[in-house]
């Protein structure tokens, strides 16, 4: 399979100072061992304090190790990994892996730590966490989506701009007279009065039904215990026709074996019977 930004990925792992060299014949082929090992030093930069296993022996171990990694980065990172295409290790795992690699790398790019210009000798000791910044993120992406619903509803907000303005012009001119502002306000006091006591209804409602089905709930509760007693006593009692029932089985069993007998008997004699006619047919010949 085609391997989607190698180049980006090996550059990546470089800069973030993985010790050993990954090319694309690496992963012309399954390579699960360099797979797991490239996991699971992303999820050790990620967090030291990590302790996932790191065995990989046996087929569970493998499909232990993926779930573990793949749960681990969509909890602490928020980054959701497919891992059948990661226990695949083949050219469709490089995709996988680039997400981590691209959250890690823009992190130290982030803070400052240009990773091409360090010396190699100091690539080891680049440490970085984004521990800290996830409550930032969470709190980002929460500013975001209210963004988004405030500026929808402003947008619908300006597109009834064209009818307002008329009314509140034609509003604004009109003298106010004490008389008729006395009676919308009161109009308005009164409606805001029957959605409270509509409200306190509906609380007193609410109370009421809750204890409707507390009762409910208590009269099922009794219902099924009573249920359950019934259950082990039918349980526990032998019916009366088990007896003659056992019986009658005994003696089905023994009519059987006796059907048996004369039904072979019967077979076997059938076939001498065949025999002889056909000795006489042969002879008769």
């Amino acid at each position: 399979p085609a391997l989607p930004h190698f180049s980006d990925f090996t550059e990546m792992m470089r800069a973030l100072g993985y010790p050993r060299l990954i090319s694309m014949e690496n992963f012309h082929t399954p390579n699960f061992m360099l797979v797991s090992e490239v996991l699971l030093w992303l999820v050790k930069r990620y967090e030291p304090q990590s302790d996932i296993p790191g065995d990989v022996d046996t087929e569970q171990d493998r499909v232990f190790f993926i779930k573990a990694v793949a749960q681990f980065m969509a909890t602490k990172a928020h980054i959701k990994l497919n891992t059948k295409k990661l226990y695949q290790a083949d050219g469709y795992a490089v995709k996988e892996l680039l997400k981590v690699t691209s959250v890690l790398y823009g992190a130290m790019n982030t803070q400052g730590g240009e990773r091409a210009d360090l010396p190699e000798e100091d690539s080891s000791k680049f440490k970085f966490d984004l521990g800290s910044k996830i409550a930032d993120l969470k709190a980002a992406r929460q500013l975001a989506s209210e963004i988004t619903s405030k500026g929808a509803v402003l947008y619908d907000l300006l597109g009834k701009e064209v009818e307002l303005r008329e009314a509140r012009t034609e509003s604004i001119a009109r003298p106010l007279e004490i008389n008729e502002a006395e009676k919308v306000m009161k109009i308005a006091i009164n409606s805001v009065l029957e959605e409270v006591q509509k409200t306190k209804d509906m609380l007193n409602n609410v109370a009421l039904d809750e204890a409707n089905l507390e009762a409910k709930i208590e009269k099922r509760k009794l219902e099924l215990e009573r249920s359950q007693k019934r259950l082990q006593t039918l349980q526990s009692v032998r019916p009366a026709f088990m007896d003659e029932y056992e019986k009658i089985e005994e003696q089905l069993q023994k009519q059987y074996s006796t059907y048996l007998e004369k039904f072979r008997n019967l077979t076997y004699m059938e076939q001498l019977l065949d025999d002889h006619r056909r000795t006489e047919q042969e002879m008769f010949e």
